[in-house]
């Protein structure tokens, strides 16, 4: 794969981005010179080891998983009920399997957006999936596939809400996480939580659809 685009390099690419590499760090040259001899390229950015290295790192969340912050200083670390504030901001989160260690990071759809919410705030139907107040959902946005990244006041109300930056749809956590703007034409999937031994857990696999619509 080439270190610049992600996507399969020539030979005459490798040597060229070898060389580029060498040049401005030094301190690379024998392992560019020993990964561009065996016709392999020396990636900049993310793990070396392959996904296939991790076996179940691409599988949806399951029950009794653990959720680890997905980002930021504590990347890694498990996420306790402390550790979010009621009203937010989010916390985005991964799953990891309390057995094996793994991270679920293999797969997109796999991220999590964290929230604690005043439980009188969660409608009857939602509050089945929520821990202490902590709710969880997919952060993919269901219209175009992009990253839900955003918390801000509701188009239409006073609340806070998730948004997704693309093409500006909302969601209402308390209410399912239903979408309340824009052109998202149905709700985030939502992850079933508990708490056990003080640490936030999966119950349940997501309950709706995780990613984006599909054409046809």
């Amino acid at each position: 794969m080439c270190e610049c685009s992600g996507m399969p390099c020539s030979c005459a690419e490798r040597v060229k981005v070898g060389h580029a590499a060498a040049r401005a760090d030094p301190t690379r040259r024998s392992l560019m010179l020993a990964a561009l001899a065996t016709g392999t390229c020396l990636a900049t950015t993310g793990p070396l080891a392959a996904d296939d290295d991790r076996p179940g790192s691409d599988e949806r969340p399951k029950a009794a998983d653990l959720l680890v912050f997905s980002e930021g200083d504590r990347q890694g670390n498990v996420i306790k009920p402390a550790d979010l504030a009621i009203g937010g901001p989010p916390v985005h989160a991964w799953p990891k399997d309390p057995n094996t260690a793994v991270v679920r990071d293999g797969s997109r759809l796999n991220e999590i957006l964290l929230v604690k919410l005043d439980a009188s705030e969660i409608d009857d139907d939602t509050r089945p999936h929520a821990a202490d107040g902590i709710l969880a959902y997919s952060a993919v946005c269901s219209h175009a596939g992009c990253p839900v990244t955003e918390w801000v006041k509701a188009t239409s109300g006073d609340n806070s809400v998730f948004k997704c930056p693309c093409h500006n749809s909302e969601y209402d956590p308390r209410h399912g996480a239903e979408v309340v703007f824009g052109p998202a034409p149905r709700r985030l999937a939502a992850l079933p939580l508990a708490i056990v031994d003080g640490s936030l857990v999966v119950s349940g696999p997501f309950v709706g659809k995780v990613g984006a619509q599909q054409p046809g």
